[in-house]
């Protein structure tokens, strides 16, 4: 792979990818203890929304240079429900104050390197 290639917004998605499974098996771990009066609500929700994210950034690593926004976009409206879910979630007591921290830390993570993907996007169409 020449320097290049290694500097693409498609080569560059591994580290999110990797990063956000990892947070994947974190969230899942807590949403099995989440009681089962928000298990249909809120557990489902996040749990959904989570795996989600990963299925739609294999959509945006794979998809056409001219439909990558689009799925990228899509991703980071997913990140901004997510924020919703952990908030209302934390405001009921479900999830403890240092998770919530934590939740938030690698929603951010992933919503920085995204906007940084998204950003490469728009420099590439206006040169």
């Amino acid at each position: 792979m020449n320097e290049r290639e290694q500097k693409s917004p498609v080569n560059q998605l591994l580290p999110v990818m990797a990063a956000w499974e990892e947070f994947i098996d974190w969230v899942l771990a807590r949403t099995e203890s989440f009681p089962k009066s928000v298990r249909y609500s809120l557990t489902s929700r996040i749990d959904n929304r989570v795996l989600a994210v990963a299925i739609r950034l294999i959509d945006a690593r794979y998809a056409p240079k001219n439909q990558r926004l689009r799925s990228l976009l899509r991703i980071n409206r997913d990140l901004e429900k997510l924020r919703l879910l952990f908030r209302v979630a934390h405001r009921r007591a479900i999830l403890a104050h240092g998770a919530y921290e934590y939740a938030s830390r690698e929603t951010d993570r992933a919503g920085r390197m995204i906007g940084g993907w998204i950003k490469s996007i728009r420099h590439e169409e206006r040169r």
